[in-house]
């Protein structure tokens, strides 16, 4: 398995696949290599994409990974890798969300992610903070 920064050559594989961010940003964030792609076997099989909450700390926005390669230890590797590289940016704090219906949050807590409040939006599930002291 390898996990690298996105190149230019990822960016159709991501605009397919991440429905959850806005197509014009996908190039400007893979030249700021703020999207990770995970291989396997020169197959791609999920992607990590972060941003700046307050545009100072490090949020991981998204985190997937194709169903056949979960619970098998990818996802943890590819959140500890991305704190170590945000503390050795000297980063001390990380967060992230996930919504209150999603396994996630069971995940990141695990990771020692710890409650940091929720966002509540209308017609949508209770969104979960969770911060990590790195």
């Amino acid at each position: 398995m390898i996990i690298e920064a996105a190149n230019v050559h990822d960016y159709d594989y991501i605009i397919e696949r991440d429905r959850h961010i806005i197509e014009c940003l996908v190039k400007q964030k893979i030249i700021n290599k703020e999207i990770y792609v995970i291989r396997e076997s020169g197959n791609n099989i999920g992607w990590m994409r972060y941003s700046y909450f307050w545009d100072n700390t490090p949020f991981m926005n998204m985190l997937w990974i194709d169903e056949p390669y979960r619970n098998s230890g990818i996802g943890t590797q590819v959140v500890l890798g991305w704190e170590k590289s945000m503390q050795a940016n000297g980063f001390k704090l990380v967060m992230t969300s996930t919504q209150a219906n999603e396994q996630a949050q069971h995940f990141y807590r695990r990771l020692g992610y710890k409650d940091a409040g929720c966002l509540i939006l209308e017609d949508e599930p209770l969104e979960i903070l969770l911060t990590k002291q790195i």
